[in-house]
């Protein structure tokens, strides 16, 4: 009998409740004929918010994934920065995505105007430097911080204002027609930052998932 196909979401950092996050965003392709397995890696920095952090975080994560490259059919690297994306390419034969490049190539495909709410106000920089380096820094019209620790993320609550008001500034301000969730630990607010700002919301975990589906079920 023929198994499903194994989709594995590795999580950077070395928060369990990022993981779970992760893995409520996976919930609405449940129906599909996939399997989706969340993993954190334990070794990884508490959080990734510098420049610092993100590549602390890329050795433990390759251990990881060379560890489940045989019963994976696709990788996702689940973290805005996507921390050793291209290197993970080269160790690993099967298709490797990033949540920060899925979203933005996501968004692009909704709007014009791409506007990116990030955690922490260390961590635009080195978005603005990815988004340079991917060739489509003319489509981000800003990224704004709400100034929160990964960890604040479990308030729902604190994290749905603030995420609304910087929204709404990027929208009013700035000129967005379309808002990335810049963490992979937002998933549960993006129907309520859609329904307070009326713009389209990119949540890239969700992203990354449809990407890789279409990878694999094209292998298939």
């Amino acid at each position: 009998m023929a198994t499903n196909a194994r989709i594995t979401l590795v999580n950077p950092n070395s928060l369990v409740k990022v993981t779970e996050a992760i893995g409520r965003a996976v919930l609405p392709f449940g129906h599909l004929p996939l399997d989706f397995r969340c993993l954190t890696s334990t070794d990884g920095p508490a959080g990734i918010q510098t420049q610092a952090e993100a590549d602390a975080s890329i050795a433990p994560m390759a251990r990881l994934v060379r560890q489940e490259a045989a019963a994976t059919d696709a990788f996702i690297v689940a973290c805005f920065s996507d921390p050793g994306l291209h290197g993970l390419r080269d160790l690993v034969p099967v298709p490797v995505l990033g949540i920060g490049e899925c979203s933005v190539l996501t968004a692009m495909s909704i709007g014009t105007r791409v506007g990116v709410i990030a955690i922490a106000s260390a961590a635009v920089p080195r978005h603005l430097r990815y988004f340079r380096a991917m060739g489509v820094a003319d489509r981000i019209c800003g990224e704004l911080a709400l100034d929160m620790q990964v960890s604040q993320l479990a308030d729902a609550d604190l994290a749905f204002q603030r995420m609304a008001a910087v929204g709404k500034t990027l929208r009013d301000g700035h000129g967005a027609d379309v808002l990335i969730m810049g963490c992979a630990g937002m998933a549960d607010l993006r129907a309520r930052l859609e329904d307070a700002c009326g713009l389209p919301v990119v949540e890239p975990t969700q992203a990354a998932v449809a990407m890789a589906v279409g990878r694999v079920a094209g292998r298939a």
